[in-house]
Protein backbone atom coordinates (compact mmCIF):
# COMPACT_ATOMS: atom_id res chain seq x y z
CA UNK A 1 0.00 0.00 0.00
CA UNK A 2 1.95 3.26 -0.69
CA UNK A 3 0.39 6.21 0.57
CA UNK A 4 1.37 9.93 -0.36
CA UNK A 5 0.76 12.37 2.51
CA UNK A 6 -0.63 15.56 0.98
CA UNK A 7 -0.86 18.11 4.05
CA UNK A 8 -0.51 18.32 7.88
CA UNK A 9 -1.05 20.79 9.99
CA UNK A 10 -2.99 21.97 13.73
CA UNK A 11 -7.06 22.16 13.89
CA UNK A 12 -7.72 24.46 16.58
CA UNK A 13 -10.41 25.56 18.63
CA UNK A 14 -12.89 28.21 17.49
CA UNK A 15 -12.65 31.27 20.18
CA UNK A 16 -16.21 32.50 19.02
CA UNK A 17 -18.50 31.18 21.21
CA UNK A 18 -21.53 29.32 19.65
CA UNK A 19 -24.02 26.76 20.76
CA UNK A 20 -21.02 24.14 21.11
CA UNK A 21 -18.91 26.39 23.50
CA UNK A 22 -17.38 24.97 26.31
CA UNK A 23 -17.80 26.09 29.79
CA UNK A 24 -14.57 27.73 31.02
CA UNK A 25 -11.15 25.54 31.24
CA UNK A 26 -8.43 25.42 33.49
CA UNK A 27 -5.05 26.61 32.59
CA UNK A 28 -4.04 22.68 33.36
CA UNK A 29 -5.92 19.63 34.58
CA UNK A 30 -3.29 17.25 36.73
CA UNK A 31 -3.37 13.75 35.97
CA UNK A 32 -5.07 11.38 38.77
CA UNK A 33 -3.36 9.12 40.86
CA UNK A 34 -3.75 6.59 38.41
CA UNK A 35 -2.74 8.01 35.41
CA UNK A 36 0.17 9.03 37.31
CA UNK A 37 1.26 5.45 38.24
CA UNK A 38 0.33 3.94 34.89
CA UNK A 39 2.65 4.32 31.51
CA UNK A 40 1.38 6.37 28.56
CA UNK A 41 0.08 4.67 25.65
CA UNK A 42 -2.03 5.60 22.62
CA UNK A 43 -5.39 4.81 21.82
CA UNK A 44 -6.10 4.49 18.09
CA UNK A 45 -8.59 3.75 16.17
CA UNK A 46 -9.97 4.03 12.20
CA UNK A 47 -12.72 4.35 10.92
CA UNK A 48 -13.95 3.69 7.65
CA UNK A 49 -16.31 5.19 5.18
CA UNK A 50 -17.40 3.74 1.86
CA UNK A 51 -17.83 5.72 -0.99
CA UNK A 52 -19.65 8.55 -1.05
CA UNK A 53 -17.10 9.47 1.84
CA UNK A 54 -17.64 12.98 3.99
CA UNK A 55 -15.99 15.84 2.91
CA UNK A 56 -12.91 16.06 4.37
CA UNK A 57 -14.37 19.73 5.23
CA UNK A 58 -17.26 18.24 6.94
CA UNK A 59 -14.81 16.57 9.18
CA UNK A 60 -12.61 19.25 9.94
CA UNK A 61 -15.36 21.61 10.67
CA UNK A 62 -16.64 18.95 13.00
CA UNK A 63 -13.48 18.32 14.78
CA UNK A 64 -13.46 22.42 15.71
CA UNK A 65 -16.89 22.26 16.99
CA UNK A 66 -15.52 19.44 18.94
CA UNK A 67 -12.64 20.64 19.88
CA UNK A 68 -14.07 23.90 21.31
CA UNK A 69 -16.06 22.13 23.90
CA UNK A 70 -13.58 19.65 24.35
CA UNK A 71 -10.67 21.98 24.91
CA UNK A 72 -8.40 19.03 26.59
CA UNK A 73 -7.99 17.62 23.35
CA UNK A 74 -6.72 20.47 21.79
CA UNK A 75 -3.52 20.21 24.55
CA UNK A 76 -0.85 19.33 25.01
CA UNK A 77 0.66 16.97 27.74
CA UNK A 78 2.84 18.85 30.51
CA UNK A 79 3.46 19.87 33.88
CA UNK A 80 1.20 22.63 36.08
CA UNK A 81 2.97 25.07 38.13
CA UNK A 82 4.10 22.66 40.67
CA UNK A 83 5.76 20.09 38.23
CA UNK A 84 2.81 18.13 38.62
CA UNK A 85 1.85 15.88 35.20
CA UNK A 86 -0.91 17.62 33.55
CA UNK A 87 -3.00 18.25 30.69
CA UNK A 88 -2.24 21.86 29.24
CA UNK A 89 -5.55 23.06 27.89
CA UNK A 90 -3.60 25.31 25.65
CA UNK A 91 -5.61 25.19 22.17
CA UNK A 92 -2.38 23.95 20.33
CA UNK A 93 -4.79 21.91 18.19
CA UNK A 94 -5.32 18.92 17.19
CA UNK A 95 -2.83 17.53 14.75
CA UNK A 96 -4.34 16.41 11.27
CA UNK A 97 -2.74 15.01 8.43
CA UNK A 98 -4.47 14.46 4.99
CA UNK A 99 -3.16 11.53 2.93
CA UNK A 100 -3.94 9.19 -0.14
CA UNK A 101 -3.85 5.80 -1.30
CA UNK A 102 -2.35 5.82 -4.71
CA UNK A 103 -2.35 2.29 -5.28
CA UNK A 104 -5.02 0.11 -3.87
CA UNK A 105 -9.20 0.67 -2.70
CA UNK A 106 -10.71 0.24 0.76
CA UNK A 107 -12.05 -3.33 -0.08
CA UNK A 108 -8.22 -4.30 -1.06
CA UNK A 109 -7.17 -3.70 2.43
CA UNK A 110 -6.33 -6.77 5.06
CA UNK A 111 -9.28 -7.78 6.97
CA UNK A 112 -6.97 -8.09 10.37
CA UNK A 113 -4.77 -6.41 12.11
CA UNK A 114 -1.53 -5.95 10.02
CA UNK A 115 1.66 -3.86 10.12
CA UNK A 116 0.36 -2.24 6.89
CA UNK A 117 -2.30 -0.97 8.60
CA UNK A 118 -0.24 1.17 10.69
CA UNK A 119 0.24 3.69 7.77
CA UNK A 120 -2.88 4.88 8.49
CA UNK A 121 -2.31 6.68 11.55
CA UNK A 122 0.58 9.55 11.79
CA UNK A 123 3.69 9.29 13.94
CA UNK A 124 2.60 6.00 16.23
CA UNK A 125 6.70 5.83 16.95
CA UNK A 126 7.33 9.35 18.71
CA UNK A 127 6.27 10.53 21.67
CA UNK A 128 3.95 13.21 20.97
CA UNK A 129 3.38 16.13 23.76
CA UNK A 130 0.00 16.42 21.33
CA UNK A 131 -3.49 14.81 22.55
CA UNK A 132 -4.89 13.91 19.64
CA UNK A 133 -3.38 12.80 16.20
CA UNK A 134 -5.38 12.36 13.12
CA UNK A 135 -4.99 10.69 9.93
CA UNK A 136 -7.49 11.17 6.81
CA UNK A 137 -6.74 8.68 4.64
CA UNK A 138 -8.46 8.85 0.73
CA UNK A 139 -8.72 6.02 -1.63
CA UNK A 140 -8.96 5.69 -4.97
CA UNK A 141 -12.61 4.11 -4.93
CA UNK A 142 -13.56 7.22 -3.08
CA UNK A 143 -14.11 5.63 0.67
CA UNK A 144 -11.88 7.14 3.38
CA UNK A 145 -10.71 6.23 6.61
CA UNK A 146 -9.85 8.46 9.61
CA UNK A 147 -6.76 7.43 11.62
CA UNK A 148 -7.85 8.44 15.49
CA UNK A 149 -4.81 8.41 17.85
CA UNK A 150 -5.32 9.66 21.76
CA UNK A 151 -3.62 9.70 24.99
CA UNK A 152 -5.31 7.63 27.30
CA UNK A 153 -3.90 9.25 30.61
CA UNK A 154 -6.66 12.74 28.98
CA UNK A 155 -9.51 10.66 28.69
CA UNK A 156 -10.61 6.93 28.83
CA UNK A 157 -13.16 5.28 26.48
CA UNK A 158 -16.25 6.90 27.59
CA UNK A 159 -14.72 10.20 27.55
CA UNK A 160 -13.26 9.40 24.31
CA UNK A 161 -16.32 8.50 22.93
CA UNK A 162 -18.43 11.54 23.91
CA UNK A 163 -15.62 13.59 22.24
CA UNK A 164 -16.19 11.24 18.66
CA UNK A 165 -20.16 11.75 19.33
CA UNK A 166 -20.11 15.54 19.75
CA UNK A 167 -17.61 15.32 16.86
CA UNK A 168 -19.36 13.02 14.17
CA UNK A 169 -22.54 15.06 15.11
CA UNK A 170 -21.00 18.45 14.09
CA UNK A 171 -19.65 17.26 11.32
CA UNK A 172 -23.42 16.14 9.79
CA UNK A 173 -24.41 19.73 10.99
CA UNK A 174 -26.38 18.10 13.76
CA UNK A 175 -26.93 20.17 17.03
CA UNK A 176 -24.13 19.11 20.31
CA UNK A 177 -24.73 16.69 23.02
CA UNK A 178 -25.92 17.95 26.20
CA UNK A 179 -22.87 16.97 28.10
CA UNK A 180 -20.26 19.31 29.56
CA UNK A 181 -16.81 17.88 29.96
CA UNK A 182 -16.16 17.44 33.21
CA UNK A 183 -12.37 18.01 34.63
CA UNK A 184 -9.98 17.27 37.71
CA UNK A 185 -11.79 16.79 41.21
CA UNK A 186 -10.09 16.16 43.51
CA UNK A 187 -12.41 14.91 45.77
CA UNK A 188 -12.79 11.64 43.29
CA UNK A 189 -9.95 10.25 43.73
CA UNK A 190 -9.05 10.37 47.81
CA UNK A 191 -7.69 7.34 49.28
CA UNK A 192 -9.82 5.27 52.34
CA UNK A 193 -9.01 6.43 55.65
CA UNK A 194 -7.21 4.36 56.69
CA UNK A 195 -6.54 2.82 53.67
CA UNK A 196 -8.11 -0.84 52.61
CA UNK A 197 -6.54 -2.94 50.19
CA UNK A 198 -8.53 -5.53 48.50
CA UNK A 199 -7.05 -6.34 45.11
CA UNK A 200 -4.04 -7.18 43.55
CA UNK A 201 -3.70 -4.20 41.37
CA UNK A 202 -0.05 -4.14 40.75
CA UNK A 203 0.28 -6.62 39.18
CA UNK A 204 -2.90 -6.28 36.91
CA UNK A 205 -3.85 -2.50 35.87
CA UNK A 206 -0.14 -1.29 36.27
CA UNK A 207 1.73 -4.38 35.12
CA UNK A 208 4.58 -3.09 32.72
CA UNK A 209 5.70 -4.87 29.91
CA UNK A 210 8.91 -4.56 28.02
CA UNK A 211 8.79 -1.88 25.82
CA UNK A 212 9.00 -3.33 22.13
CA UNK A 213 12.19 -3.30 19.81
CA UNK A 214 12.32 -0.65 16.83
CA UNK A 215 12.70 -2.84 14.32
CA UNK A 216 10.64 -2.00 11.10
CA UNK A 217 10.24 1.02 8.74
CA UNK A 218 7.05 2.09 10.39
CA UNK A 219 7.86 2.01 13.69
CA UNK A 220 7.67 -0.79 16.45
CA UNK A 221 7.88 -4.58 15.88
CA UNK A 222 4.04 -4.79 15.02
CA UNK A 223 2.80 -3.45 18.28
CA UNK A 224 4.53 -7.46 19.34
CA UNK A 225 2.32 -8.95 17.01
CA UNK A 226 3.83 -12.10 17.74
CA UNK A 227 2.00 -11.68 20.81
CA UNK A 228 -1.23 -11.38 19.68
CA UNK A 229 -4.07 -13.86 19.19
CA UNK A 230 -6.41 -13.32 16.70
CA UNK A 231 -9.54 -14.84 17.75
CA UNK A 232 -13.27 -14.41 16.00
CA UNK A 233 -16.49 -16.00 17.64
CA UNK A 234 -19.65 -16.38 15.78
CA UNK A 235 -22.74 -14.98 18.01
CA UNK A 236 -25.37 -16.53 16.13
CA UNK A 237 -28.91 -14.26 15.63
CA UNK A 238 -30.47 -16.18 18.15
CA UNK A 239 -28.26 -16.66 20.88
CA UNK A 240 -27.90 -12.40 20.74
CA UNK A 241 -32.26 -12.29 20.83
CA UNK A 242 -32.05 -14.54 23.72
CA UNK A 243 -29.03 -12.80 25.03
CA UNK A 244 -30.54 -9.76 24.62
CA UNK A 245 -33.94 -10.41 26.23
CA UNK A 246 -32.05 -11.60 29.61
CA UNK A 247 -30.33 -8.08 29.53
CA UNK A 248 -33.41 -6.66 29.11
CA UNK A 249 -35.75 -7.71 31.86
CA UNK A 250 -35.52 -5.28 34.37
CA UNK A 251 -37.46 -2.99 31.91
CA UNK A 252 -34.57 -1.56 30.03
CA UNK A 253 -33.85 -2.09 26.92
CA UNK A 254 -30.68 -2.51 25.72
CA UNK A 255 -29.22 -2.56 21.94
CA UNK A 256 -27.44 -5.38 20.39
CA UNK A 257 -24.44 -3.46 20.28
CA UNK A 258 -24.42 -3.03 24.02
CA UNK A 259 -25.62 -6.59 25.08
CA UNK A 260 -22.75 -7.68 23.11
CA UNK A 261 -19.76 -5.73 24.68
CA UNK A 262 -21.43 -6.58 28.39
CA UNK A 263 -21.35 -10.21 27.27
CA UNK A 264 -17.85 -9.84 26.72
CA UNK A 265 -16.50 -7.57 28.88
CA UNK A 266 -18.31 -10.24 32.02
CA UNK A 267 -16.10 -13.15 29.61
CA UNK A 268 -13.47 -10.90 29.92
CA UNK A 269 -13.41 -10.15 33.39
CA UNK A 270 -13.91 -14.31 34.42
CA UNK A 271 -10.58 -14.75 32.27
CA UNK A 272 -8.69 -12.44 34.04
CA UNK A 273 -10.19 -14.25 37.55
CA UNK A 274 -11.71 -10.91 38.14
CA UNK A 275 -15.09 -12.43 39.51
CA UNK A 276 -18.44 -12.11 37.40
CA UNK A 277 -19.18 -8.95 38.76
CA UNK A 278 -16.82 -6.66 36.56
CA UNK A 279 -18.54 -3.59 38.22
CA UNK A 280 -17.49 -0.07 36.50
CA UNK A 281 -15.25 2.18 37.96
CA UNK A 282 -17.65 5.21 37.71
CA UNK A 283 -20.26 3.71 39.42
CA UNK A 284 -18.44 3.12 42.72
CA UNK A 285 -17.31 6.61 42.98
CA UNK A 286 -18.11 8.71 45.78
CA UNK A 287 -19.34 11.42 45.65
CA UNK A 288 -20.98 9.92 42.43
CA UNK A 289 -20.54 11.58 39.03
CA UNK A 290 -21.28 11.47 35.17
CA UNK A 291 -18.19 11.57 34.17
CA UNK A 292 -18.02 12.75 30.32
CA UNK A 293 -14.34 14.17 30.33
CA UNK A 294 -12.09 12.49 32.02
CA UNK A 295 -8.20 14.16 32.81
CA UNK A 296 -7.62 10.78 33.79
CA UNK A 297 -8.78 7.28 33.87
Amino acid sequence: MEIKVLSSKFVKPAHDGGAGAAAAVPEYVPLSVFDRVAYQMPMTTIFCFPAPAPSTADIQKGLVAALTRYRAFAGQLGEGPDGTPAVLPNDRGACLVEAAVLDVGIADMAREPTPELLKLHPYLELDLEEVVVLQLTQFRCGSLTVGFTSNHVVADGHATSDFLVAWGRAARGLPPMDIAPVYHREELFRPRSPPLLEYDHRTREYYRPDPPAKTSAIGYDAYGASNIVIHKAHLTKDFIVALRAKASQGGVPFSRFETIVAHVWRAMTRARGAGDSGTATRDRLQPSVFLSMDDAA
